[in-house]
């Protein structure tokens, strides 16, 4: 690393129910084995290529696939700080289901969400708006920034910043800072960057998942 300043975005991993298929919002699941596998992966991909293995602040999504995950990376001894507004969207009805599930129990339903899910007026049936949720997101984005600022000193070429949390939460995240929504996959790392004197943030990586190759 060089001078600077680093946010590292990791989804968490494979889930018990498997995430992979299954839309798991605000329900409460753990990493599978794997998921857990993915999460060392990322440790080693960060010390390998940003030739870092320790972080902090090292923040989480409260719900234990995301907490779970922050300490894989970071160490058990890792304080993570939980933030309440990274939970991921309510997905109502279709907590818990696949695509497939949704489409054959509520098809009507289905067609709307396929139709307007990136509307900032879309709400999930018996879950959350989509603008709500943006909103939270962006409630605990500018709580985490403040922490940054106020932890500058620590960010030097030995630290960086974590967070490990949910695809639509990351996404939320990066559409704020940098502009860009990625796909987000599970176990994916995105590395945004703030250098001294610039207070805007840069997209260093997207999308890398170059770590998930043969974990299993």
């Amino acid at each position: 690393m060089t001078d600077g300043r680093f946010l590292i975005l990791v989804r968490h991993g494979e889930t018990v129910g498997n995430s992979s298929i299954r839309y798991f919002g605000r329900t409460d699941v753990l990493l599978s084995g794997l998921g857990q596998a993915q999460m060392r992966a990322v440790a080693n991909w960060l010390e390998s290529n940003l030739h870092t293995c320790h972080f902090a602040p090292v923040f989480a999504s409260p719900l234990g696939r995301a907490t779970e995950g922050a300490r894989l990376i970071a160490g058990t001894a890792a304080r993570v700080v939980e933030i309440q507004e990274f939970v991921e969207v309510d997905f109502g009805l279709f907590e818990g289901l696949t695509a497939e599930e949704i489409r054959e129990r509520y098809p009507v339903e289905f067609n709307r969400w396929n139709r307007d899910r990136l509307d900032p007026a879309y709400t999930y049936p018996g879950g959350e708006n989509r603008a709500a949720f943006v909103e939270r997101v962006g409630r605990g984005a500018k709580r985490i920034l403040e922490l940054l600022d106020g932890t500058a000193a620590i960010l030097t070429d030995r630290y960086a910043a974590l967070l490990v949390a949910h695809r639509g939460v990351i996404r939320a995240i990066t559409q704020r800072l940098v502009g860009v929504e990625p796909v987000i996959e599970l176990g994916s790392i995105q590395v945004l960057r703030r250098t001294s004197g610039n207070p805007g943030w840069r997209a260093e990586a997207l999308d890398v998942t170059e770590h998930l190759r043969g974990v299993e």
